[in-house]
C-alpha cells in the first residue's frame, strides 16, 4: 500500500521530504517480512516483499514489526528482514506517530 501512495505522490509532483510512511507490521502480515531462508521454508518460495520492502526503505519508509506479536507467535526477530524494527508494541509505535501529526491508514 505505501508502495502506491509513493508513486502516486511522486505524480502529483509532492516532493519525498513532504511525503513520510511509518509501516507498522502485526499479526499474519508478518509473515511476509520474513528474510529469505526462513520465508522460503514456511512458504517453499522467494519471498517477493524484500526487494519492495527495500526500495521503500531508501525512499525514506519506516517499518515496524510487533515485538509483542513475535513473542506471543515465538517468531525470533533475527528471521526477520533487517529492514523491519523490532518495536516493544505496534500501538505504542502507532501512538507515537499519531503524536507527530502521522494518519493511520489501516487495511
Amino acid at each position: 500500500m505505501s508502495g502506491s501512495e509513493l508513486n502516486a505522490l511522486a505524480a502529483a509532483n509532492v516532493r519525498s521530504a513532504n511525503a513520510k510512511f511509518a509501516v507498522v507490521f502485526h499479526g499474519p502480515a508478518v509473515g511476509g517480512i520474513l528474510d529469505e531462508p526462513h520465508y522460503k521454508a514456511k512458504f517453499g518460495t522467494s519471498n517477493p516483499n524484500l526487494k519492495a520492502i527495500a526500495e521503500m526503505k531508501k525512499s525514506g519508509v519506516e517499518f515496524f514489526v510487533c515485538g509483542q506479536y513475535l513473542a506471543a507467535e515465538k517468531i525470533a526477530p533475527k528471521s526477520l528482514t533487517p529492514d523491519v524494527t523490532l518495536a516493544a508494541d505496534a500501538l505504542l509505535v502507532l501512538i507515537h506517530y499519531q503524536n507527530q501529526g502521522y494518519a493511520v491508514l489501516s487495511f
